[in-house]
């Protein structure tokens, strides 16, 4: 075959897990950045020194951290074994 194509659907390699990954990450900085925010370590800002930001940060980042190691394993049990 034509650079190493093969015939079968089956053996076509796929991204697994990548979305999760993406989503869990932009959940984990997005969730520490209102984090500092509540806690108020970003002076000036309208979210600042506000509690219930940093609480939903903690929400948002712990969220965010389940999704990547999801997305983590889904990659791992995806890959072929040669």
């Amino acid at each position: 075959m034509v650079n190493n194509e093969s015939e079968s659907p089956a053996e076509v390699p796929r991204l697994h897990g990548w979305l999760m990954m993406s989503f869990g990450l932009l959940g984990l900085v997005l969730g520490s950045v209102w984090i500092l925010q509540g806690l108020n370590l970003f002076e000036n800002e309208l979210m600042s020194d506000q509690p219930a930001w940093a609480a939903a940060g903690g929400a948002l980042a712990l969220t965010g951290l389940v999704l990547v190691v999801i997305g983590k394993r889904r990659r791992e049990s995806a890959r072929p074994t040669a």
